[in-house]
C-alpha cells in the first residue's frame, strides 16, 4: 500500500524537499606532482556513491545511504541536496539528452528524472514482476533511449518520450552491474556474478556474451575509451582488462600490490584509465601507453570509491565510505 502511494506521487511529478548546504574542501600537497587531489565534505549527502557531469560546471553525486541526489558546486563548494522520496536508495546517475539526471533509483525499484532546472522529481516503476532488480547503471544510447542494469539478473530499457519501459532477463541470471556506451553507438554492461561482458543488440534486445580470459575473474564495471575498447574493472582477480571490440582480443593487466581489489572504471577523454582498489584504499591511474599506474591512496580509511566519472583535466570520484568527493586535477602532461 504505502509503495503503490510512492510510484503514483512519482509518476506525477514532486516538487521534491531540498536544501542548500556548503561541502568543506581540502587540498592534498603532493609537490612536485602534476596532479592536485582535493576531498570535498560533502554534508547532506550519506554514502556519497555514483557520480556524473551535470554540463554546467556542477556535479551530480547519489546520496545511497540517505535517499538524496546532491547537486555540488566546486566553485563555490554550494551543495544543493535533494530528498527522491522515502525509501530511496539512489545507485547510479547520468545525464540524459534533455539535460535533466536519470538514476537507477534501487530503494523504490524505479528509475527516476530530476529536472536539471526544477528539480522536480519523476518516478518509473519498474513491471509488475520485476520486484527487488537491485538497479545499477544507467547508460543513454544514440537515440536517446536509456538502458539500465539489475544486479538480480535483468538489463532494461525506457523511452523518456513515451514512458514506456520494458525488462528482460540478463544471461546467466544474477550480476548484472556496470554499463556503457562506446563511440560507435554499441551498448555493454558487466555481469559480476556471471563473469562476463556482453554486447546488447538495442534493435533486436538480443545479447552477445564474450567470456573474459581470467576465469572467475568478477568483470564488476566497463567503460569504453576513444577506440571502441572495453575497459573491465574485475573485483575477484584484482586486474584492469581491455577487449579491442574490432579484433575481440583481450589484454590485461593486475594492479600494484599483493591484495588487489578493482571496484570501478573510468577513462578520461585522453584514454587515461582511472580504477579504485578497495584494498589500497587508494585511486589509481593508468597509463596504457606506458602500461604504468599512479597512486592516489585516501587520507581517510575506508574510502571506498565505487564509481568514477570526470571532465577534461579532471577526475571524480564519491568515497562512500567517508561521505566525501574526491577530485584529481590534472594541472601539467604526465
Amino acid at each position: 500500500m504505502l509503495r503503490r502511494s510512492f510510484l503514483k506521487v512519482g509518476l506525477a511529478g514532486l516538487a521534491a524537499p531540498s536544501l542548500i548546504l556548503r561541502a568543506q574542501a581540502t587540498e592534498q600537497p603532493r609537490p612536485g606532482n602534476p596532479f592536485i587531489v582535493t576531498y570535498f565534505d560533502v554534508p547532506g549527502i550519506k554514502g556519497s556513491r555514483d557520480v556524473t557531469d551535470a554540463g554546467d560546471g556542477t556535479l551530480w553525486v547519489c546520496g545511497q545511504r540517505n535517499g538524496t541526489l546532491g547537486r555540488f558546486d566546486p566553485r563555490s563548494s554550494e551543495i544543493k541536496v535533494i530528498s527522491l522520496g522515502e525509501g530511496a536508495a539512489p545507485h547510479g546517475v547520468v545525464r540524459g539528452p534533455d539535460g535533466a539526471a536519470w538514476v537507477t533509483e534501487g530503494g523504490q525499484n524505479a528509475i527516476a528524472r530530476i529536472d536539471d532546472k526544477s528539480h522536480e522529481v519523476r518516478l518509473f516503476p519498474l513491471p509488475a514482476g520485476r520486484e527487488r532488480a537491485n538497479l545499477n547503471t544507467p547508460v543513454f544510447d544514440k537515440k536517446g533511449i536509456l538502458w539500465f542494469s539489475g544486479q538480480n539478473g535483468i538489463i532494461g530499457r525506457l523511452d523518456p518520450n513515451s514512458g514506456k519501459m520494458e525488462v528482460f532477463d540478463a544471461p546467466r541470471g544474477a550480476g548484472p552491474y556496470g554499463m556503457t556506451r562506446t563511440p560507435s553507438g554499441e551498448i555493454w554492461f558487466a555481469s559480476l556474478a556471471g563473469n562476463y561482458i556482453a554486447r546488447v543488440d538495442t534493435e533486436t534486445t538480443s545479447f552477445t556474451v564474450v567470456d573474459p580470459p581470467t576465469e572467475g575473474q568478477g568483470a564488476r564495471r566497463v567503460w569504453s575509451d576513444s577506440r571502441n575498447r572495453i575497459w573491465v574493472s574485475e573485483w575477484n582477480s584484482g586486474q584492469v582488462s581491455s577487449y579491442d571490440t574490432e579484433s575481440g582480443s583481450w589484454k590485461a593487466w593486475k594492479l600494484p600490490g599483493d591484495r588487489r581489489r578493482t571496484y570501478s572504471v573510468y577513462v578520461d577523454d585522453a584514454d587515461k584509465v582511472w580504477l579504485s582498489d578497495f584494498a589500497a584504499n587508494a585511486i589509481l591511474r593508468f597509463d596504457p601507453l606506458t602500461e604504468s599506474f599512479h597512486s592516489f591512496p585516501s587520507d581517510r580509511a575506508g574510502a571506498n570509491v565505487r564509481q568514477m566519472d570526470g571532465c577534461s583535466g579532471e577526475a571524480w570520484g564519491g568515497e562512500s565510505g567517508t561521505n566525501r568527493l574526491v577530485r584529481i586535477q590534472t594541472v601539467k602532461p604526465a
